[in-house]
């Protein structure tokens, strides 16, 4: 006998599971049929008009009431980390109870889903015996609180006569009320070690967190139905709710989905409870407390793993999201003002337009003219911010929207402009991470661009108001998409720009404000001097000296390295040549600056840099130009022995037969000296205003850093000089200016070049620099680069300035090699504006930087768009 019930049980376990297959196909089978049956003849229009019938603040108190019922579930996850070893913070339980449990909600009591999904958050320290044991005790408890809530049912039912057909359910209560009896005795009496762990006190915990959690949910349900203005005895309905529950769980459909909800709606419907009433009702039910709070479940578990997944891929994926979402924000910013300012400048175009119609639920929605003008404008200086990426531009731009979003709402709620405008919130909330800029820098695009925008909508309005009053219109007829409303509706709007002009000016002030490293400073030249004489120049390091620029630079434990020179243009520092300095660090140096000027929104434009230089830009993305080339003489190589040489040899004896004589003046230059110098710079001018920044000017500071190589005739009279530009070396010799005064003979500048390259042989030196010449070599064939030859262009005209003509077959007559200088500009540059700047930098005037080193300022122009 005891064999055949050994067989029989082996027998019923191996179709247990088929058994469970064929209970819940049954039951799911009767669910379909019964809600077929009870949606048939529903009235779906009145079902939809009572669900878009809420206002704000009922959708409000529905989501907060529906995150607070689910909140006493976490009790279960303070209590599972104390059978076990981990030890884990609150915010981490938290949210690891949260994910846990709004999925177990949907996918049913005790699932395999929810113990894998604690088993992972807390097996730190863990054996996978401590695991199950931790949450099988757990999950003992579920459904603890439903079981004492039937007792309580029980009490109402037979206790205040609720009704009999809630009485015939009575079997299944008394089921339901078994269970916290049955599992106290279980724990406290039966002699298992499996509960020896488990005190009074966790049991108790347990016991009232369960209660909690079927108490608020159930509190959450008659919430739903006091909001729809239900005013049957919500106590039966709490009854009805509990024996709905019990029949949920023991449908094991996931949920209770479907039989939970037939239940319900035939009891409601015993309440007299209309059925589109009692579906509305279950809709908001379901969605609030299962749908909303697993939606931020699924959030927290997709931030979980994602971090998780973005270190493992080294931050890429949490980078390009960010991007993304800064790009649409960015984009949806511009498309609302720029919308609303086209509704608010030329109404009858927008309304009468079927595309533009189309875009309404899109944007934001304001009835008075004024402040849609005032919002738009917001909107749109904000959107620059946003766009160049800048932080201080989020809390301002979230808050911005958030009234908006609000005031739309408001004024035309509905659930899909709900559901668009909080994707609008979700994306800007995630853009923040893009955004990590201290200042804003308005480039010459975003100038060009916004101008357009605010310039061109103003003088649209005032035409649109000007062909609309009587003394126009009254004897012209006006476009139908021109007509405006009326003239006291314009003037509103006019009013209306006049302040937005004016919050515009202080928003853009308030993104352009603040610590700025690369604003203009006074020349630090004993710095200069020490990186120069430490690790030695280069061929422009001489230009520092100028004073016109200024300086980024690099240090090691406190020490400087090297140095850049720059001078800002609009959103650019304009970059002359290759860092001075220790080169060993060049490459350390140049990530240095390249983040540090991106931080407050610049960009770098590398003017006159080597090939090598260039190359080592280009693997940090940037692209570049051939802007000319520099010609250098081998001074061992030169001689004027020869045929070729026979011209310069003929010259050189002529003026050794006329008493000319060349020398060097070492510095500190006297004041006659200067003086004299001054005579002839002034001769040579012209009237022409001086340059700066890749040539030298005449200035007693600049001149007394070197010697001066000087020409004077037979009666000592100077005729011509050129300042020396010293590298810190034997490497290269070069010179900076080169003037001679208006009766100086044809040819005085070949003495100087000729006396300074038998100089540079006699003291030791390779190579004499002599200097570029700008578009040698740019542009000129058909295969070059489509840069290279608008570049070309550029250069052609902004060089005339210069007076370069014919500048490279004259050095040529000296040049033993030729070597490529290059303008280096960042990728995604608009290469005409960023040439244009270089232009507008390398013709800036001389005193474009006050005696102290400060920058002038040009009045009547806000500081933000200073150049």
């Amino acid at each position: 006998m005891k064999n055949f019930f050994v067989k029989a049980k082996l027998a019923l376990e191996k179709r247990l599971t088929l058994l469970k297959i064929v209970f819940v196909l049954s039951v799911l089978v009767f669910v379909i049929n019964a809600i077929s049956r009870i949606l048939k003849g529903t009235d779906w229009q009145l079902v939809s008009q009572q669900l878009m019938g809420r206002s704000l603040g009922q959708l409000a108190l529905l989501l907060f009431g529906g995150l607070l019922a689910v909140s006493p579930m976490l009790i279960y996850d303070f209590s599972i980390v104390k059978f076990l070893p981990g030890k884990y913070s609150r915010a981490y339980i938290i949210k690891s109870g949260w994910i846990t449990n709004t999925i177990t909600n949907i996918a049913g009591f005790g699932g395999v889903l929810g113990a894998t999904l604690r088993a992972s958050f807390y097996s730190k320290g863990a054996s996978k015996k401590q695991i199950f044991y931790a949450l099988s005790k757990i999950a003992l408890f579920l459904l603890a609180g439903l079981s004492l809530l039937s007792w309580l049912a029980l009490l109402l039912i037979y206790g205040f006569d609720l009704g009999e057909h809630l009485a015939n359910y009575g079997l299944w209560l008394i089921g339901g009320a078994l269970y916290f009896p049955l599992l106290f005795i279980v724990t406290k009496f039966k002699n298992n070690g499996f509960f020896a762990d488990l005190s009074l006190r966790q049991e108790l915990t347990l016991t009232v967190g369960s209660t909690l959690e079927w108490l608020f949910v159930a509190g959450f349900f008659l919430l739903v139905g006091r909001i729809l203005g239900v005013n049957h005895d919500l106590t039966a309905i709490f009854c009805l709710y509990i024996i709905a529950s019990i029949l949920g769980i023991v449908s094991m459909l996931p949920g209770g989905l479907g039989s939970f909800d037939v239940f319900m709606l035939i009891g409601m419907a015993t309440f007299g409870i209309n059925r589109e009433l009692a579906l509305t009702w279950l809709l908001y039910f379901r969605i609030f407390y299962y749908i909303v709070p697993v939606m931020v479940g699924l959030a927290f578990l997709v931030r979980s793993m994602g971090g998780r997944i973005n270190d493992y891929f080294d931050g890429i994926p949490q980078t390009f999201l960010a991007t993304l979402a800064h790009r649409i924000l960015t984009i949806f910013l511009y498309f609302s003002g720029i919308f609303m300012l086209m509704e608010s400048a030329v109404p009858s175009l927008t309304v009468s337009n079927k595309v533009l119609v189309r875009f309404y639920p899109y944007t934001f929605f304001f009835l008075h003219q004024l402040t849609n003008i005032c919002y738009a404008f917001i909107l749109l200086g904000l959107a620059r911010g946003i766009q160049a990426k800048v932080k201080k531009a989020y809390w301002p731009m979230l808050a911005v929207l958030l009234v908006g979003i609000i005031n739309t709402l408001f004024q035309d709620w509905s659930l899909s402009l709900t559901i668009y405008l909080g994707i609008v919130l979700a994306i800007t909330l995630f853009s923040k991470k893009a955004l990590y800029r201290q200042k804003f820098q308005y480039s010459l695009g975003s100038l060009a661009f916004d101008g357009v925008i605010f310039i061109g909508s103003f003088l649209l309005y005032v035409v649109i108001g000007v062909i609309n009053a009587p003394a126009y219109s009254n004897k012209h007829k006006i476009p139908s998409v021109l007509f405006f409303p009326g003239q006291q509706l314009w003037l509103s709007g006019l009013i209306g720009i006049g302040i937005a002009v004016i919050i515009l000016y202080f928003i853009m002030q308030y993104l352009t404000t603040g610590r700025d490293p690369f604003a203009d400073r006074d020349f630090e030249s004993e710095r200069v001097k020490q990186v120069i004489a430490t690790f030695g120049g280069n061929e422009t390091s001489h230009l520092a000296f100028l004073r016109d620029k200024n300086f980024y630079f690099y240090q090691v434990d406190g020490v400087d390295q090297l140095f850049f020179m720059y001078r800002r243009k609009n959103d650019k520092l304009i970059i002359m040549g290759e860092p001075v300095g220790n080169q060993a660090y060049q490459e350390e140096a140049l990530q240095s600056f390249l983040h540090q000027a991106d931080l407050y929104g610049y960009e770098l434009v590398f003017y006159e840099v080597d090939k090598d230089y260039t190359m080592l830009l280009h693997e940090y993305g940037f692209d570049f130009l051939k802007t000319g080339e520099d010609g250098l003489v081998e001074l061992d190589k030169f001689t004027l022995v020869g045929k070729k040489q026979r011209a310069q040899r003929a010259l050189m004896n002529k003026f050794e037969r006329e008493g000319y004589v060349f020398s060097l003046a070492p510095n500190p230059l006297s004041d006659e000296l200067l003086a004299e110098m001054k005579r002839v710079s002034d001769e040579w001018l012209n009237g022409q205003v001086e340059k700066g920044f890749s040539l030298g000017f005449f200035d007693e500071y600049y001149l007394n850093q070197a010697p001066v190589a000087l020409v004077r005739d037979a009666e000592g009279t100077l005729v011509a000089f050129a300042s020396m530009m010293p590298t810190g070396g034997k490497e290269i010799l070069t010179i900076d200016l080169m003037r001679h005064s208006k009766d100086a003979p044809s040819g005085i500048m070949d003495e100087i070049f000729i006396s300074l390259f038998k100089y540079g042989q006699e003291e030791g030196y390779t190579y004499f620099d002599l200097g570029m010449a700008p578009l040698s070599n740019v542009g000129q064939s058909k295969f070059s680069f489509i840069e290279e030859r608008v570049a070309h262009l550029i250069y052609q005209y902004g060089y005339k300035l210069y007076g370069f003509q014919g500048l490279r077959a004259y050095k040529n007559k000296y040049a033993t090699g030729w070597h490529p200088k290059y303008t280096a500009y960042r990728k995604k540059s608009s290469l005409l504006s960023t040439m244009w700047q270089v232009i507008m930098v390398v013709n800036q005037r001389a005193d474009y930087r006050t005696a102290n080193g400060g920058k002038k300022q040009l009045p009547f122009i806000p500081k933000f768009l200073q150049p």
